[in-house]
């Protein structure tokens, strides 16, 4: 099996606090990953670093590797790019542009990456039919429930048919049947099209039915 991201040596200090402590650890292509532990144990600063939206502290023996891709010699821009048209981001609360309305927020990777309109908009009707939203394409997300915002927010991080897709607590904030329908999809969508999916979740359930957990405490990995 392919090894998408592969860390090691992972260390990351914030102030005077040791957040992550030497981790180390290899995500295979098509995994779901439940990442999971008490507030407080490092496991969103793991995911930001996995993501690429942070960066570990520099250290002789410290590496990244994300789908054959040495991230942490990547320049600014280079990691821009890589970002985008690799990796997938949803978060807790949904992060979805008040004043675009659904279609328009799901095409906002595409635009970034310079995708052709007409290109843009059919790939994003495909998602919205795809999460069962194509009659929700413009309503803004003040008018979707809470369960379609998130599914909105779902479509926007497969825009670009990323391989990886990170999620931070995506149902942390969704009754529990919605939730259940959320973490359904995830698998759905790794069952048909092969993602793979870094969750960071509180979600017991969701936890145990991913492929594998990894659990932090006091920023290190509990085997």
């Amino acid at each position: 099996m392919e090894k998408l991201i592969i860390a090691r040596n992972i260390h990351k200090k914030l102030g005077d606090v040791n957040v992550l402590k030497n981790i180390a650890l290899e995500i295979n292509s098509g995994e779901i990953i439940a990442i999971v532990g008490p507030s407080g144990a490092g496991k969103t600063t793991l995911l930001q670093i996995l993501g690429t939206l942070s960066s570990p502290n520099s250290g002789s023996d410290v590496s990244l590797q994300i789908d054959k891709t040495d991230i942490l010699s990547l320049k600014e821009n280079e990691l821009s790019e890589f970002r985008n048209q690799a990796l997938g981001f949803i978060f807790q609360f949904h992060e979805l542009l008040p004043e675009f309305n659904a279609i328009e927020n799901i095409m906002i990777p595409a635009f970034i990456k310079g995708t052709p309109r007409k290109e843009a908009e059919k790939r994003a009707s495909e998602l919205l039919d795809q999460l069962g939203l194509s009659s929700r394409s413009s309503h803004k997300p003040n008018e979707l429930s809470g369960g379609e915002q998130q599914r909105v927010a779902v479509a926007r991080a497969l825009m670009n048919n990323p391989k990886i897709i990170f999620a931070d607590e995506p149902s942390g904030n969704l009754d529990s049947q919605t939730a259940e329908q959320l973490h359904q999809l995830f698998f759905d969508l790794r069952d048909q099209y092969g993602h793979t999916f870094v969750i960071v979740t509180h979600n017991q359930e969701l936890a145990e039915k991913a492929d594998r957990k990894i659990e932090l405490i006091d920023g290190k990995i509990i085997l």
